[in-house]
């Protein structure tokens, strides 16, 4: 019995330490993913609770560790990653994006129960604004087990710093969890110029028809979105 206890144990363990590995989208997050193939931009906006940090969160896990399943036909990467995940404030940066990837945030010990797999977690920078919020987490890039190709970082970003701390750097993606400003989003599209690199925005939307949805919708979309 105790074998078996421990046995379970284990596995729940494992589990607990690889979300990642049972990530299955539902349709509308299939179809978001897959846009990235083609789509340097996209948009995954719908109503709260209804999946769109967890895709976020998946998907950057995915460029980070490398870990792409069998059935994935989005963007992929093949060499270690440069990301941004950000928010509005340095606190809903860190009970949204840091919470999906590393686990959640006042519990040091659960890190590593994100989508960012817990033994593909080489190391964690805190940051020095909300408590349990961090600055960057060094990850293990190339598929796990024994032998590494390399790391990517991540690091956390918010809007309420201003567009001149989001300058200067040179990254792969940038993952803006809730609406941006119009230039905080064209300043972070404009960090991954150099790698044809991509961005991704998920939110529910609270600030009507703004310049960043227009980025996303058609005339005809937006034409029937008025007359509605």
């Amino acid at each position: 019995m105790q074998t078996y206890l421990a046995l379970l144990e284990e596995l729940d363990r494992r589990r607990r330490g690889n979300h990642l590995a049972a990530y299955r989208p539902y349709e509308r997050q299939a179809e978001f993913h897959a846009a990235g193939a083609t789509n340097r931009e996209r948009l995954f906006m719908a109503g709260n609770q209804l999946g769109k940090t967890r895709a976020g969160g998946a998907e950057w896990a995915m460029h980070l560790t490398g870990r792409y399943p069998d059935w994935w036909v989005g963007k992929m990467f093949d060499q270690p990653v440069r990301l941004w995940a950000a928010g509005v404030t340095g606190e809903g940066t860190r009970d949204n994006p840091q919470r999906v990837l590393v686990g959640p945030p006042q519990q040091q010990g659960e890190w590593g129960t994100g989508m960012i797999p817990a033994d593909a977690i080489a190391d964690t920078v805190m940051g020095r604004g909300a408590p349990g919020a961090l600055d960057s987490v060094v990850v293990r890039w190339g598929g796990g087990g024994d032998v590494q190709a390399g790391e990517s970082v991540l690091s956390f970003k918010s809007y309420e710093k201003g567009r001149e701390k989001w300058q200067g750097e040179t990254l792969h993606g940038v993952w803006f969890d809730e609406e941006p400003p119009l230039d905080i989003y064209s300043e972070g599209l404009t960090r991954t110029n150099a790698t044809d690199g991509i961005t991704i925005v998920t939110f529910t939307p609270l600030l009507g028809m703004s310049d960043v949805v227009l980025r996303f919708l058609s005339a005809g979309e937006v034409e029937r979105m008025v007359k509605e």
